[in-house]
C-alpha cells in the first residue's frame, strides 16, 4: 500500500528548527525576563512531566537556556515554546500564566493530555501568535469563538481532538490564515464550514479529515480563494464531489478517500492541470477510469484503490509522464498485464516507484517489460490471475525494496538468477502459485529480507538452507511447501528473533526444545515428536495442532511469564495428564484447542478466569461436573467439551451468562437432568448438540426464543474474530448432520442445528418448534418421545436434514412436510405412524428404511393406500379378522375331534388292556341298566 507524496507550501515552516538553534545560540549569554520566566515556573507546575523533559525549569535560571523555550535573540522576550508529546497519557493543564508571554509566537502542545476539556478562551488573547497547534491534545466540546481574534496568525491545527463547534464563523477572522486543521472536529452541524474556509485569502492548506462532513441538498455559491493548493476532505460521508470545489483550478493535491462517492469519477479533476496529489480510494466509484485523468501531466500520485471501477485501463495512462506512485488496488479492473506494463513504460520508465495493482481481475503473463522500471521500489500484483513463469528480468530491479506476487497462477521454476541484481529487497511476497525453487545448496542470497513469504511453492524436500544467511529475517511463512526433512539445529538457533514464524503443513520431523518467536508461530500439521518447546514470554499464538507432541500441559501452561498469551492450539497430539489448574495469569487468553489428546481429570477452576472466545476439550478422557468458575467466561462464541465422561446436570448458567454461544456441543457424556431453561436465552446460538447422553424430561417450549434459529437470514458466511495483526481466526466445529460428523469452517455462520438424538426425552415435541424457520439440520431420533409430529415443522422450508425416527410418535406424517423442498436426509423410521406419506419432490425420493416400522403407505413404499389413506395390508387385515371368528369354531371342532379320537378312541384300537377295561365298563354298565329297567316294569 501506498502513501501520499509529503507536499509542503510552507518553506518556511522547514526552517523553524534552523531558526530555534540560531537564536538559541545568539541568546546564550542574554538572561530572561524574570516575570516571563515565573510566567513559565507557573505553567510548568499545571504539567505532567513523567519523562523529566523540563527539569532545566528551575527558579534563578535562565529561561533561555530552557528545553522547549526559545528567546527573541535582540529583546530576551519569550518568542516560542515547543512543549509536544510532554505527556501523552497522565492529565495536564493550562495555566493562564501564559498571558504574560506577550510577545509568544509560536506555541505547541500538540500530544499532550489535558483531560478532556474544552480549549481555554484565554488562549484567544494570545495576539502575537502566528503559529499555534493543539493537535491530539484530548481538548473537546465547543472551540472558543474568540480564537479568531489572532489575526496573526498563519498556522492553525486543531486535529485530532474531540471538538464539536456548531458553527466556523470564528474563522473568517484569521485573515492571515495559510494553513488550518481541524481534523476528527464533529462539523456536522457547522454547515458554514464552505462558506468560511474558502474565503480566506491567504489559506494554503485545509485539512478536515473525519469531520463527519456530508452532501449539500443544494449547491452553494462561493467566491472561492485562489490560494488554496493542498485540500483534504478524506474520511467523510460525501456521495459526490462537493461542487464547491469545482472552481479551485490552482489546487495541487486533493484528498477524499474514505468517503461514499458513487457513481463516474467526474471529469473535473481533468481540469485541474497543476494537480500532483490525487487520491478517491475507499469509496463506491463505479466507472471506467476516464481519459481526463490520463492528461494530468504533472500528476505524482494517483490512488483509486478500493473502490468498484469497471473495464480495462487505457492505453491512455502512457500518458501520465510524471507519475511516481500508482495505487489501482482492490478495483475489480480487468485486462492483461502485459499491455498495462507496455503503456506504462511509454511514460515513468524512469519516474515510477510504486505500482499496486493487487486484487483485482488481471490476467496475462508478465513479460521482460518488468525489468526496465529501474526505479521501483514497491511492486505489488498479488490476487490476480496472472499466469505463466516470473521473467528473469525482474532481478534487473536494483531499487525494489517489495515485491508481491502472492495469490496469482504463476508457475514454472524461479531461478537464481531472478534475484541476481535485487540487493535492497526486504520484503518478498508470493505465496499460493504453483513455483519451484531448488537453488544450489550453497546459494548466498544477495538481499537481507524481513518478510518472505513462500506458501504453497516447492521448496523441498530439504529445508531451505539459504535462509541461513538473511540476518535480519523476523517474518517467515513457508506453509506447505513440500519440505520433509529433520528441523535443522542452526535454523533454531538463527540471531535474530522471529516475529512470525510459519512452518506449518509439511513433513517436518525432530524435537524442539526452544522457540525463539517474538509474536506468532505455527508448526501445525507435521510430525515433530518429544515434550511441548519452551517458549518467550511475549509470545501471543502457538499453533502446534496435528503433531506428535507427548507429555504433560504443566510446564507451559504453569509458566508465569506467559502473560500475554492470546491462542493456544495443541489439538491432535499425544498430551496426556490432567489439564493444570494454574490459569490465572493467562488473563488475555482467547482461544484454546486441546481437543484430540488423551488427557484426563476435571476441567481446571481457574480457567473460567480467562478472556476465552473458544473452548474446545473434544475427543479427550476428561470427567466430573462442569465448574461453576465458567460461568465468568461470558465472551464465549464456542464451547465444545463432546465425546468426554463429562456427568452432572447441564448447568443452567451456560444460558444465564454465556450469552454470546454461537456453537454449543455436549455430544457423547454422561450428562443427566433435564434440559434447562435458560439455554432459551442463548439468542445468538446456532448449533446445539446435546445428543448421546442421558438427559431426561420434555423439550423446552421455549425454544422457540432462540432467534438465531428463528431467522432465515444469515449475514455471515463464516464465525470469525480477529487477533493480532497477523491473524484472522475463523472459528471450525465438528457438526453432525445428515447422519455425518463433519467440519465446518468457511461455512459455519450458515449453519444452524439442533441435535438432541439419543437420550431419554419424553412428552411431546413442542409446536412451537417450527418457528425456528432457520433450522437446517434438526435430530431428535432415539428418545421417548409420544403424540403427533407438529405440523409447524412443515415451515422450516431451508430444513435439509430432518430424524425422528426411533421415538413412540403416532399419527400421520403432516401434510405440510411436502413444502420441504431442500430435505436431502430424513428418517421417521420406527415409531407408530400411519397414514399416507405426504406427496412433494422430496418425500418420494428417499428409500424405505426412511420410513420402515411404522403403519405407513404410498410412494416411495410398495404398499398402497386405500381411498381412506389407511395401507391396503392392514384394511385386508381387519376384514380377515372378521372371517377369523367364523373360521375358529370350526378350527375348535376340528381340534375337539382330533383331541377326542387321539386321546380317548385311538387308544383302544391300540392298547389292549383299555380295551378289555373298556368293554368290561361297558358290560357292566349294560348289566345295571338291564336290572334298573327290569325292576321299572315290575
Amino acid at each position: 500500500m501506498t502513501t501520499p507524496l509529503p507536499i509542503s507550501f510552507f518553506p518556511s515552516l522547514l526552517l523553524i528548527p534552523a531558526i530555534c538553534f540560531t537564536i538559541c545560540h545568539a541568546n546564550s549569554n542574554l538572561l530572561c525576563i524574570p516575570s516571563e520566566r515565573e510566567a513559565l515556573l507557573k505553567f510548568k507546575n499545571h504539567l505532567i512531566d513523567p519523562s523529566n523533559s523540563l527539569s532545566s525549569w528551575v527558579e534563578g535560571g535562565d529561561c533561555c537556556k530552557w528545553i522547549g523555550v526559545v528567546c527573541h535573540n535582540s529583546t530576551g522576550h519569550v518568542h516560542q515554546l515547543h512543549l509536544a508529546a510532554l505527556s501523552p497519557y497522565d492529565q495536564s493543564a493550562i495555566n493562564p500564566s501564559l498571558l504574560e508571554l506577550k510577545h509568544l509566537s509560536f506555541l505547541d502542545l500538540s500530544n499532550n493530555n489535558f483531560g478532556s476539556i474544552q480549549i481555554p478562551k484565554f488562549l484567544g488573547m494570545l495576539e502575537s501568535l502566528t503559529y499555534l497547534n493543539l493537535s491530539h491534545a484530548q481538548f473537546q466540546g465547543a472551540i472558543p469563538h474568540n480564537l479568531g481574534n489572532l489575526s496573526k496568525l498563519h498556522y492553525l491545527d486543531l486535529g485530532g481532538n474531540y471538538l464539536k463547534p456548531k458553527s466556523l464563523q470564528w474563522v473568517s477572522g484569521l485573515s492571515s490564515l495559510q494553513y488550518l486543521d481541524l481534523s476528527s472536529a464533529d462539523l456536522h452541524k457547522a454547515n458554514d464550514w464552505v462558506q468560511v474556509t474558502l474565503k480566506l485569502p491567504s489559506l494554503l492548506e485545509l485539512h478536515l479529515s473525519a469531520c463527519g462532513l456530508e452532501d449539500y441538498p443544494l449547491p452553494i455559491s462561493v467566491n472561492s480563494t485562489k490560494s488554496l493548493v493542498v485540500l483534504d476532505l478524506s474520511q467523510n460521508r460525501f456521495s459526490s464531489v462537493p461542487e464547491s470545489i469545482f472552481s479551485l483550478h490552482g489546487l495541487v493535491s486533493i484528498d477524499l478517500s474514505g468517503n461514499s462517492l458513487e457513481g463516474p469519477i467526474p471529469d473535473y479533476f481533468g481540469n485541474t492541470s497543476f494537480l500532483e496529489v490525487l487520491d478517491l480510494s475507499w469509496n463506491h466509484l463505479n466507472s471506467s477510469i476516464p481519459n481526463s485523468l490520463y492528461s494530468l501531466n504533472r500528476l505524482q500520485f494517483l490512488s483509486l484503490s478500493s473502490n468498484q471501477l469497471q473495464g480495462t485501463i487505457s492505453s491512455a495512462i502512457g500518458n501520465l509522464s510524471s507519475v511516481t506512485h500508482l495505487d489501482l488496488s482492490n478495483t475489480k479492473i480487468e485486462g492483461g498485464i502485459s499491455e498495462i506494463l507496455q503503456s506504462l513504460s511509454r511514460c515513468c520508465l524512469g519516474c515510477l516507484e510504486s505500482l499496486d495493482m493487487s486484487n483485482n481481475q488481471l490476467s496475462g503473463h508478465l513479460t521482460d517489460q518488468l525489468g526496465q522500471f529501474k526505479n521501483l521500489s514497491y511492486l505489488s500484483l498479488a490476487q490476480n490471475k496472472i499466469s505463466g513463469p516470473i521473467p528473469s528480468s525482474i532481478g534487473e530491479l536494483s531499487s525494489l525494496e517489495t515485491l508481491d506476487f502472492g495469490h496469482n497462477l504463476l508457475e514454472g521454476v524461479v531461478f537464481e538468477t531472478h534475484f541476481f541484481n535485487l540487493t535492497r529487497l526486504t520484503t518478498l511476497k508470493a505465496s499460493h502459485n504453483r513455483l519451484r525453487f531448488e537453488p544450489n545448496s550453497n546459494w548466498i542470497p544477495p538481499f537481507q529480507c524481513e518478510r518472505i513469504e513462500l506458501g504453497h511453492w516447492h521448496l523441498g524436500p530439504k529445508f531451505p538452507q539459504w535462509l541461513k544467511f538473511q540476518k535480519k529475517l523476523s517474518y517467515l511463512d513457508i506453509f506447505h511447501v513440500g519440505i520433509s526433512d529433520v528441523m535443522p539445529t542452526w535454523f533454531l538457533n538463527l540471531p535474530t528473533q522471529f516475529a512470525y514464524l510459519n512452518l506449518s503443513s509439511n513433513q517436518l520431523t525432530g524435537e524442539i526444545s526452544y522457540l525463539n518467536v517474538k509474536d506468532s508461530v505455527d508448526l501445525s500439521s507435521n510430525r515433530f515428536t518429544g515434550p511441548l518447546p519452551r517458549v518467550i514470554s511475549t509470545l501471543s499464538m502457538l499453533l502446534l495442532s496435528n503433531n506428535l507432541f507427548s507429555g504433560s500441559l504443566s510446564e507451559l501452561i504453569c509458566n508465569p511469564s506467559l502473560t500475554g498469551m492470546l491462542a493456544l492450539y495443541i489439538e491432535t497430539n499425544l498430551l496426556i495428564g490432567e489439564i493444570p489448574d494454574c490459569w490465572n495469569h493467562w488473563e488475555t487468553l482467547s482461544y484454546l484447542n486441546l481437543a484430540n489428546n488423551n488427557l484426563t481429570g476435571k476441567i481446571p477452576p481457574t480457567l473460567g478466569y480467562t478472556s476465552l472466545f473458544l473452548i474446545n476439550l473434544r475427543n479427550n478422557s476428561m470427567f466430573g461436573e462442569l465448574p461453576y468458575t465458567l460461568r465468568n467466561s461470558w465472551s464465549l462464541v464456542m464451547l465444545d467439551l463432546s465425546e468426554n465422561h463429562f456427568s452432572g446436570s447441564v448447568p443452567a448458567w451456560i444460558g444465564d451468562k454465556l450469552s454470546n454461544l454461537v456453537v454449543l456441543s455436549l455430544r457423547s457424556n454422561n450428562f443427566d437432568g433435564h434440559i434447562p431453561h435458560k439455554i432459551c436465552d442463548l439468542q445468538f446460538l446456532q448449533n446445539l448438540d446435546l445428543a448421546n447422553n442421558n438427559i431426561s424430561g420434555v423439550i423446552p417450549k421455549c425454544f422457540n426464543n432462540l432467534s438465531a434459529m428463528a431467522t432465515k437470514i444469515k449475514t455471515n458466511n463464516e464465525v470469525s474474530l480477529s487477533l493480532s495483526n497477523f491473524y484472522k481466526f475463523y472459528l471450525k466445529a465438528l457438526l453432525v448432520l445428515k447422519g455425518r460428523e463433519d467440519e465446518y469452517g468457511s461455512t459455519l455462520g450458515l449453519v444452524t442445528s439442533m441435535d438432541l438424538s439419543a437420550n431419554s426425552l419424553t412428552g411431546e415435541i413442542p409446536k412451537k418448534i417450527g418457528s425456528l424457520v432457520g433450522l437446517l439440520s434438526l435430530n431428535f431420533s432415539g428418545n421417548l418421545l409420544t403424540g403427533n409430529i407438529p405440523d409447524s415443522i412443515g415451515n422450516m422450508e431451508l430444513m435439509e436434514s430432518l430424524d425422528l425416527s426411533m421415538n413412540r410418535l403416532n399419527g400421520e406424517i403432516p401434510p405440510s412436510f411436502s413444502n420441504l423442498n431442500f430435505l436431502n436426509h430424513f428418517n421417521v423410521s420406527y415409531n407408530n405412524l400411519t397414514g399416507q406419506i405426504p406427496t412433494s419432490t422430496q418425500l418420494q425420493s428417499f428409500e424405505n428404511l426412511s420410513y420402515v416400522g411404522n403403519h405407513l403407505c404410498g410412494p416411495p413404499l410398495s404398499k398402497k393406500c386405500t381411498s381412506k389413506g389407511i395401507p391396503t395390508d392392514v384394511a385386508n387385515n381387519g376384514s380377515s379378522n372378521e372371517g377369523s371368528k367364523v373360521n375358529w369354531l370350526y378350527v375348535s371342532i376340528v381340534l375337539g375331534f382330533v383331541m377326542g379320537f387321539w386321546g380317548v378312541v385311538a387308544p383302544l384300537f391300540f392298547i389292549r388292556s383299555w380295551r378289555i377295561a373298556y368293554y368290561r365298563k361297558l358290560d357292566h354298565i349294560c348289566g345295571k341298566l338291564h336290572v334298573f329297567w327290569a325292576t321299572m316294569g315290575m
